[in-house]
């Protein structure tokens, strides 16, 4: 069981769905240490597995969240822990991270920060980068962050301001380009 480590939702437990590689607490806990302020900020979890990492933002002040999740069991998840917290400035698009991009784009959503944490083994995060370009989803000044196995390399349009190293995963921080 994970918990929300700070903010109104402090202490709170998470439902985790089974067969999920979960952003261990400790990651977690360093992403927003170097996020620090997030209050009032738009917030984007592509692949969102439990939803911790959205709804921990929300719990630190973000002034909303979308997540996106393809898989039934994370989509239930999600669900019950939106609803468990009463967390109504969340929504979730139970859709494959494209489609949800695609949707969002389409809606003229723009977001201060876009999360994505894909399955390591998957290989898609270079399409996924070339996406998010595409339907331009950040804020002028948006923040790319990526979680990563250590040993992918990558390489994206934006500027890489910050790399932190925790075991085998890897937060690698983009600030966008201005256009």
């Amino acid at each position: 069981m994970i918990r929300i480590t700070t903010g109104i939702y402090r202490g709170r437990p998470l439902r985790m769905p089974a067969g999920i590689r979960p952003t261990q607490q400790k990651v977690r806990k360093a992403l927003f240490d170097i996020l620090r302020d997030i209050e009032g900020v738009s917030f984007l979890e592509l692949f969102a597995g439990s939803g911790a990492v959205a709804l921990e933002a929300v719990s630190r002040g973000a002034a909303s969240a979308v997540l996106v999740e393809k898989e039934s069991v994370c989509v239930e998840a999600i669900r019950e822990n939106i609803a468990k917290l009463n967390a109504s400035n969340c929504r979730l698009l139970p859709v494959p991270v494209y489609e949800g991009m695609r949707l969002l784009f389409r809606e003229g959503r723009r977001f201060d920060i876009v999360f994505l944490d894909p399955p390591y083994a998957a290989g898609e995060t270079k399409k996924i980068l070339q996406t998010i370009d595409e339907y331009d989803i950040l804020t002028s000044d948006g923040l790319l962050v990526i979680q990563h196995s250590i040993s992918e390399r990558l390489s994206c349009r934006h500027y890489l301001i910050k790399e932190a190293i925790y075991g085998d995963t890897k937060l690698s921080f983009f600030r966008k380009i201005p256009d």
